[in-house]
């Protein structure tokens, strides 16, 4: 390719994490063409992300990895867009962080505003005035503001690591219907698990397929690489239109959709039991639950948009925010209202040892340097043998897919390798209750399902989960129930069908849980 043709261009690319045996990319060629649109397609940890510092820059200038190349085009103009805008802003109002941007840029003042209004607009923001605080805006919201922002250095080249991971389904079309809006003219470098949306406005010219070892397998138009490559797709589980349907027609999605003997059995213990309860951020209130209750063996998906409260009703459980109300978790009261710092101290102790919970964002409760310590904290906590420890370490990481990581930093992981970490963190203790925040994000649809299968292998043992998703099939046909959030309040409280056989026969509602039914419910 002649060089004034590429955007960005890598030949003989030799890559790997110090400490590891194997290369991420052994000898890889790869480029693009200016004014391309190129999605990267691949299983979690194939290097798709890795790829896109490298075609950046980032690797090795800002982020030291041992790399080489026998040759290597930078793009001239570039910017990068992450799958959490936040870990993007740099300022606390929308006006000061597109002012940061102009200002980087030697914008003079009288220019900016209208530079601004003109960027929001380009996105499809609509905000009453620009001194708008970031943090009252919805998670899409905040990604179109960051896409905003690295647009006013007009850049030639767009990289976009997974924007859409962590948007509700509103928020992921939002998305993409922002970056069709600018993509004409600028070159596209996209890593996407999610592409229904994606595919959906026609924003790919090219798709590569790389596989688990980091070579590239095939590339073409998308319909043909979804057509030639369907095999490969399917031995490695890379996401594909239709592979839903697929696994859950499949023996294994059809086991984990069977009803069974435990699902909250009526006469069982009330493992956790809300009335008007609360959760609080910056003495406001954001989570209010009027009546609710969770059983052994329960599996509940919690759905609504961004910012609906979701994520705080977790956050409120496990004490990490202020709560007033009636909490009962496991037969016994749990202290609310304004508590001592000693109260407080021993809430979370008690919350620790009967609950496992998952962050939104992985990197939040990594306390270890190495994953199998990661993964080996919270057993010792329990007071377990070296050797014990070693084999239940090496158990989970075989199950969650990361053997031969053992050695490497938590936060040297992909996306989907840093979230498998946490459940698998989690999990590893089996607790009787276990809350966990959109677990499936950044995931390919092997470990998706591979997530959901043990999920349910958890809650057939009794173990009850509370799942913050924005996946509905798992909401409507994988969980047995169905809380809906929106506006800092749960509306609705249904049984699924997969759980309403079950249920009508031990005699508890299968319709929908309003607060006077859910005392019914928590009664039994």
């Amino acid at each position: 390719m002649r060089k004034d043709m590429a955007a960005a261009e890598v030949q003989g690319l030799r890559l790997k994490f110090p400490g590891e045996a194997d290369f991420v990319f052994k000898d890889l060629d790869f480029s693009v063409v200016r004014g391309e649109h190129v999605l990267l397609l691949g299983p979690s940890g194939c290097g798709k992300s890795t790829l896109l510092q490298v075609l950046s820059g980032i690797i090795p200038d800002l982020v030291e990895i041992p790399m080489r190349t026998s040759a290597q085009q930078l793009p001239t103009s570039w910017r990068f867009l992450f799958q959490d805008p936040e870990t993007q802003f740099c300022m606390p109002y929308v006006d000061e962080e597109l002012a940061f941007a102009l200002e980087n840029l030697g914008i003079p003042q009288p220019e900016m505003s209208a530079r601004m209004e003109a960027a929001l607009a380009e996105v499809g923001l609509d905000l009453p005035e620009l001194h708008v605080s970031i943090d009252s805006l919805s998670q899409g919201m905040k990604q179109r503001l960051a896409l905003a922002s690295i647009l006013l250095g007009d850049p030639e080249v767009l990289l976009l690591d997974e924007p859409s991971a962590l948007l509700d389904p509103l928020g992921r079309e939002q998305i993409w219907q922002a970056i069709a809006k600018v993509a004409e003219g600028r070159t596209l470098m996209i890593v996407e698990h999610r592409i229904e949306e994606l595919t959906a406005q026609g924003l790919v010219d090219r798709v590569v397929l790389f596989g688990p070892d980091g070579r590239v397998l095939g590339e073409g138009a998308p319909e043909v690489v979804f057509d030639t490559y369907r095999s490969a797709l399917v031995e490695f589980g890379i996401w594909y239109p239709g592979v839903w349907e697929e696994y859950l027609a499949s023996e294994g999605g059809r086991r984990l959709l069977e009803p069974t003997e435990n699902v909250r059995e009526a006469n069982g213990p009330v493992m956790v039991e809300l009335k008007d309860f609360r959760g609080f951020r910056q003495g406001r209130p954001v989570i209010e639950v009027g009546q609710a209750a969770v059983y052994p063996g329960d599996w509940i998906a919690v759905t609504g948009p961004n910012g609906a409260g979701k994520s705080s009703l977790l956050l409120s459980l496990i004490g990490l925010l202020p709560a007033e109300g009636t909490y009962v978790l496991q037969g016994k009261r749990m202290e609310t209202g304004k508590l001592r710092r000693r109260s407080r101290k021993r809430q979370l102790e008690r919350s620790a040892r009967e609950i496992g919970f998952v962050f939104q964002n992985p990197e939040f409760q990594f306390v270890a340097d190495r994953v199998a310590d990661e993964v080996a904290f919270s057993l010792r906590e329990d007071g377990l043998g070296v050797e014990a420890i070693r084999e239940r370490v090496a158990e989970c990481l075989n199950r969650f897919g990361l053997t031969g990581l053992e050695g490497r930093h938590p936060y040297q992981l992909s996306l989907g390798q840093k979230r498998r970490l946490s459940v698998a963190a989690a999990a590893v203790r089996e607790q009787r209750l276990l809350l966990l925040d959109e677990p499936t994000f950044g995931q390919d649809a092997a470990n998706t399902f591979a997530i959901l299968q043990l999920c349910e292998e958890l809650r057939r043992r009794g173990i009850a989960i509370l799942m913050v998703t924005h996946e509905e099939r798992i909401a409507e046909r994988v969980a047995t129930q169905h809380w809906e959030v929106r506006e800092g309040r749960i509306l609705s409280q249904r049984i699924t069908p997969r759980a309403a056989n079950r249920l009508a026969n031990a005699g508890t509602p299968t319709g929908p849980i309003g607060p006077s039914e859910t005392e019914a419910v928590m009664a039994k």
